[in-house]
């Protein structure tokens, strides 16, 4: 079965893998359709997060050339949006487009495929991912629910979050009432912080009506879009907790053994460049969106105190000490770790250097 040849930009390993099989003279021609419905976390308006998803569906509709067709309903739609993973691990839908670290209560391990307090920057985590063992001990990890998860896309750095009083010293954290998912919330937890986790369209009304003192999303770009500016004043950097925040397409095995070969090579092409496309957009739409917080809502950009990054770091550390006790996550831990030590020690030499000084210059 002929297919377009819609990966242009979606990477050279990936083109050519999916040029191989899509030229191949084995692929057997067949009138099989499937028609699919994807849950997903993210509120409609978030044109990154759930427009990654309907450009996804819209790629793989081009690709196959419309034997497989993906309709895409935002985080309580169908169901509820941090709940498509169990959805989808069900049977009740075939896929999902969410984040790993919303599932920690199941193990924590699910934390290294969204985000780690201190942990990867973006491409530290793709390369992890790809040639570091990532992706099978994610398989593993999946494999129990019955499912098969990718990445797709990721929010690049995040913000450390909106509060209504400055975070001078460790003490102003202490019974701040914050929305904080992933592990992150976890640490915030350790310094006194009472944690809620609540969906991206529920953030803005519990600020407005008091429920919330502070709250952390994702970036300048969606924050703008939910109204922070709005309900906080003060937007605290760095992401200590976010440096890296990776998305996932999950599948339901029975689903996705179901695709031939061929169609399995596209879906994970167009997944890789729809989330190739989720990065560069944030990473493009944040600066002139913090920009226009400051310029037009008066909004303070303030950093954390050293002294309270340093309470973040030696309570991440408890969180890393408790977790080992999760056989998954220690074994995971064991290779992330060592990959993260080796890497960054390489970066620190060359990356790093070169932004200390380049940034030093602006």
């Amino acid at each position: 079965m002929k297919r377009r040849q819609f990966l242009t930009g979606a990477g050279a390993g990936a083109a050519a893998v999916a040029a191989s099989t899509v030229y191949s003279p084995n692929v057997i021609a067949r009138n099989q359709r499937w028609r699919l419905e994807m849950v997903t976390s993210w509120p409609a308006a978030l044109d990154k997060l759930y427009g990654g998803a309907q450009y996804f569906a819209e790629l793989v509709e081009e690709a196959t050339d419309g034997d497989v067709q993906i309709r895409t309903y935002p985080g309580g739609d169908q169901v509820g949006a941090l709940e498509v993973r169990g959805a989808v691990a069900r049977g009740a839908f075939p896929c999902c487009h969410t984040a790993p670290y919303y599932y920690i209560g199941e193990s924590p391990a699910h934390g290294f495929y969204s985000a780690m307090p201190f942990g990867l920057t973006p491409d530290e985590h793709m390369s992890w991912m790809i040639s570091g063992g990532g992706q099978e001990l994610w398989d593993e990890l999946n494999a129990p629910d019955n499912l098969v998860a990718f990445p797709m896309g990721n929010t690049m750095a995040q913000t450390g979050g909106w509060f209504n009083k400055r975070i001078e010293s460790p003490a102003d954290l202490r019974g701040l009432r914050m929305r904080f998912p992933g592990h992150g919330g976890r640490v915030m937890a350790k310094t006194g912080v009472n944690i809620q986790l609540l969906p991206a369209g529920e953030v803005f009304t519990a600020m407005e009506r008091g429920a919330l003192d502070a709250a952390e999303w994702i970036g300048p770009y969606d924050d703008t879009i939910l109204g922070m500016y709005r309900v906080a004043r003060y937007y605290y950097m760095p992401s200590w907790a976010e440096a890296s925040v990776m998305g996932a397409l999950y599948f339901n095995k029975d689903q996705w053994d179901e695709f031939p070969a061929d169609i399995r090579m596209q879906i994970q092409a167009c997944c890789h460049k729809a989330g190739n496309w989720m990065a560069s957009e944030y990473m493009a739409n944040n600066p002139p969106a913090l920009e226009k917080l400051q310029s037009e809502h008066g909004i303070e950009v303030v950093n954390f105190p050293e002294s309270v990054l340093d309470v973040f770091y030696e309570a991440a550390q408890e969180v890393h000490e408790e977790d080992m006790r999760d056989e998954k996550y220690r074994r995971i831990f064991e290779n992330w770790d060592a990959f993260r030590r080796q890497v960054q020690a390489y970066n620190k030499l060359t990356t790093h250097q070169y932004q200390s000084y380049a940034y030093s210059r602006l």
